[in-house]
């Protein structure tokens, strides 16, 4: 009778095994993960030359996982067995706390933050030091500021990265904006904060900066649920976020200029609104250069911003306070390209990261 289960359970293993590997020879490969939020590596190039050096079969192991039948699904089944039966905390540095799930950032990674000194210094060396700006720069607190600590997580050295930044950037006037965020100004499922929730932060920076903006606005929300990029990663089932914008008249009025693809665009891109990242609806996503103009502005002044993604969704709610915005992106816009969009002159100028852009090696090479 034992026996007889072991050859069952033999059988039923090898059909499964079996079965298995042939759906995954005969299925279409994906292009893409949706859940993941990247492409997926795709059958390898076969010949002698990449026989003989090994790489057809490391390159065809790493198709094999990704192409492997029901994929999402059994990563799911691991993340549940890994939390809930195995208790671990995290599943490959993304965990789940407080309802908002986050990636790990540590430790402090002093070359990577060093080299971000680098980068905004040789910017301004490069167009500012001697033109009539004024610089400023903020930080933005990743989730794992408000999250990490608290739930017996690894927890990055804040102030350590405070200290760095502002020794190698002695030459710009700090804006602490620490202070007026928390954990509800962040999407559960996503890196980003929503930006219904940072009024009060757009209006702190104007004012540091000696602009005044708006903050009365009408509220939007998208009708589709948003499943941003930490959903994928963890592969426990949560509930979705969704996506409040602000509108007004005058961000109603801006004019807004795609440089990157020489064409012009809408503040809020409802295409992308309903595509695979919708946070992308918030001026267009990652685009090198971006210009704003608000032709009802009661003053002459121009702002430029150099940013990352969560620059996006604030820059609309500062476009009150000036004539001009111009969005640069420096992780993607080659510095010496800086001067063909922007003369600096008499601008205020900010430079605006989210610290885990800041502790990120290949963010600023």
């Amino acid at each position: 009778m034992k026996q007889k289960k072991h050859m069952i359970y033999t059988c039923v293993f090898a059909v499964l095994f079996f079965g298995l590997s042939v759906v995954c020879w005969l299925k279409p490969a994906d292009a893409f993960s949706a859940t993941e939020r990247r492409p997926l590596d795709q059958f390898p190039t076969l010949n002698a030359q990449t026989l003989a050096n090994g790489s057809f079969m490391s390159k065809f192991e790493e198709y094999t996982l990704d192409q492997f039948p029901l994929r999402d699904e059994f990563r799911s089944i691991k993340a549940v067995v890994s939390k809930y039966v195995l208790g671990q905390k995290d599943n490959n540095g993304i965990y789940i706390a407080d309802d908002y799930i986050s990636e790990l950032e540590y430790p402090l990674n002093e070359k990577a933050l060093q080299q971000a000194v680098n980068k905004f210094a040789s910017i301004y060396d490069t167009y500012m030091k001697d033109s009539d700006v004024q610089v400023y720069y903020a930080m933005i607190p990743d989730k794992n500021y408000f999250l990490a600590e608290q739930n017996g997580y690894p927890v990055l050295d804040y102030d350590a990265l405070r200290d760095k930044m502002h020794a190698g950037a002695d030459y710009m006037q700090y804006i602490d904006i620490f202070q007026l965020l928390s954990i509800e100004d962040y999407y559960k499922t996503d890196t980003h904060w929503q930006q219904h929730c940072i009024v009060d932060v757009a209006e702190h920076l104007a004012g540091a900066m000696g602009a005044n903006v708006n903050t009365e606005y009408t509220a939007q929300t998208l009708d589709n649920p948003f499943y941003g990029v930490y959903y994928g990663q963890l592969g426990l089932p949560v509930d979705a976020d969704t996506i409040t914008y602000l509108t007004n008249d005058t961000l109603d009025n801006c004019i807004v200029y795609d440089h990157q693809n020489n064409k012009p665009m809408s503040m809020y891109d409802m295409d992308k609104a309903v595509d695979r990242d919708p946070y992308e609806m918030f001026l267009g996503g990652s685009l090198s250069v971006i210009t704003i103009e608000n032709p009802n502005a009661d003053t002459d002044k121009e702002l430029v911003i150099f940013r990352d993604s969560f620059g996006s969704s604030i820059a609309p709610l500062l476009a009150e306070g000036y004539a001009k915005i111009t969005l640069l992106d420096a992780r993607y816009l080659h510095q010496s390209m800086i001067g063909s969009y922007v003369t600096f002159d008499n601008q205020d100028v900010l430079f605006l990261h989210s610290t885990s852009v800041l502790n990120n090696e290949t963010a600023f090479k």
